[in-house]
């Protein structure tokens, strides 16, 4: 007789359903696991067994055979344990098989009998629910974020033997209910842009940035408010819809960042990666390919603190998920895909002594030595940057001020109205900010009249701009009359944009 238990593995963000078979025959001794595990599921033989003991269960003393389907299938992590235990236990009649066919199990077995939480398990509920199966059981640890899938029974357990007196009937389990049901309301942050003094034309571009999905980078002298600013970035972005949302927290399940609380994020997240972190932290990877740092930040912010000290290698391969808005991880077995739509906030001292343009302190660097330390930063990754901004030492007056700054829900008011006027704009075209925008699309909705384009044309040549900053500018421009409620780019648009490409200037450093 042949018993099967349904669970789920891990792919990507997404999960794939697994059936347990289990076959006790009467010939030979031992525990067989076929169907492609990976180290952590064999392993699971002794940690069943172990359970098993200290839980008041038998083990077959006959031989066991254990095939996870479909074979062709890596099976990857501890969360095996639970279903194979469960399937094992009524192939040796130890509990009843009658609800084994509308249930899901996920968990890992610690050697006395309890469920430990596993990473992965919102992908799986998901796909559980999509499956329509009745109810899953789930370690404790794991069910709040488990609950927040609508349509299956939740159910938490804590060990092995509460799932088997459940089964038998003995006990019943109330589903779990989401303490973090996805909801309009405003989310708190702690950091605020009340609490940053002065920066006034800072907090302009990073409002900016939020409006129309802009990547921006800040280029100050040490001291002058880089991170302070950087961290407050999601505060003043869009509140997460609850797709983006369910998305977020599946990556940061399959990750196991998820923290203590285990519920549906609702804050956009900030992932500010060490420069010493190597491609792989960055974009993920590794034997089982896990998110790297790109994909963490997925619909929130990934701030780089002194982008120039980040390796080459590490700062070129984030060109591929700026551009294509994901990233994918190939082995010679299986590919995966993980999203990677996120918003780059970067800093840079503006020289290797960190005091060029300062208003008091003098810059000891020569001119070669500043190029070459922007140059670290190479064109085509600059190429979709399209904030530069200039950050000088907020004045002794404005730091000892008691007056407050304007709010972050201030800011982000206009910026959910400046989202709105995007959404409307590109209806049906499968974008919705500005700054995925084609070139055949700025020229498509964002058409410039002959004292707009004259003006553009003039400060190209004045300021020796690149002409890579052409297209960005006009981005900018239109995301700053989003703000405004403009409804075509006036003179003063373009002139503001303009003032965001100080990089791309040819004096920059002489």
């Amino acid at each position: 007789m042949v018993i099967r238990t349904h669970t789920g593995t891990v792919a990507g963000i997404g999960a794939l359903a697994v059936t347990v078979e289990v076959s006790v025959t009467g010939g030979g001794l031992g525990l067989f696991l076929v169907g492609l595990p990976d180290n952590a599921v064999r392993e699971s033989e002794q940690r069943i067994r172990s359970s098993f003991e200290n839980s008041g269960y038998r083990m077959t003393a006959r031989k066991c055979v254990v095939n996870l389907a479909p074979a062709d299938l890596r099976k990857e992590g501890s969360g095996f344990d639970l279903p194979i235990a469960v399937a094992i236990l009524a192939a040796t009649d130890q509990v009843v098989a009658e609800r084994l066919d509308s249930s899901f199990f996920v968990g890992e077995l610690s050697l006395d009998g309890s469920l430990r939480g596993v990473k992965g398990v919102l992908p799986i509920v998901a796909e559980a629910a999509r499956l329509g199966f009745h109810r899953v059981y789930v370690p404790r640890e794991n069910a709040d974020e488990a609950a927040v899938v609508e349509g299956i029974d939740v159910l938490p357990v804590g060990s092995l033997r509460e799932v088997a007196s459940s089964l038998n009937g003995e006990v019943v389990i109330e589903p779990a209910q989401s303490t973090l049901k996805h909801e309009q309301e405003e989310v708190p942050y702690v950091d605020d842009f009340a609490d940053v003094k002065g920066q006034t034309h800072a907090k302009r571009a990073l409002e900016i940035a939020a409006a129309g999905g802009h990547n921006v980078i800040m280029i100050g002298p040490p001291g002058s408010g880089k991170t302070m600013l950087a961290r407050r970035m999601p505060s003043i972005m869009p509140p997460m819809s609850m797709e983006e949302a369910l998305e977020t927290t599946k990556i940061h399940s399959v990750a196991g960042k998820l923290g203590s609380e285990r519920g549906l994020m609702r804050q956009r997240p900030f992932r500010a990666p060490h420069h010493m972190a190597s491609p792989m932290a960055l974009i993920g990877g590794g034997n089982s390919p896990q998110p790297g740092e790109v994909s963490l930040a997925h619909n929130g912010v990934l701030f780089l603190d002194e982008m120039p000290e980040f390796g080459h290698s590490v700062l070129e391969v984030l060109r591929q998920p700026m551009e294509d808005k994901h990233i994918t991880i190939s082995r010679v077995r299986y590919t995966v895909d993980y999203p990677s739509n996120f918003t780059l906030v970067a800093s840079m001292n503006p020289c290797p002594c960190g005091y060029y343009n300062h208003p008091t302190k003098e810059c000891s660097c020569s001119a070669a030595a500043v190029h070459r330390y922007v140059g670290r930063i190479s064109g085509p990754l600059m190429d979709r940057i399209d904030l530069h901004v200039e950050i000088t030492p907020v004045k002794r007056e404005e730091l000892s001020s008691m007056e407050r700054a304007e709010s972050s829900a201030a800011v982000r008011e206009r910026v959910i109205r400046a989202r709105e006027r995007q959404a409307e704009r590109f209806r049906g075209t499968g974008i919705y900010t500005n700054t995925m925008m084609s070139s055949a699309m700025l020229r498509k909705f964002c058409p410039l009249s002959p004292d707009v384009r004259r003006l553009l044309d003039g400060a190209m040549e004045r300021l020796q701009l690149s002409a890579r900053a052409y297209d960005r500018i006009i981005k900018v421009a239109r995301t700053i009359a989003d703000l405004a409620g403009a409804q075509d780019i006036a003179p003063n648009h373009i002139s503001e944009a303009i003032t965001y490409r100080t990089l791309d200037r040819e004096s920059w450093g002489r």
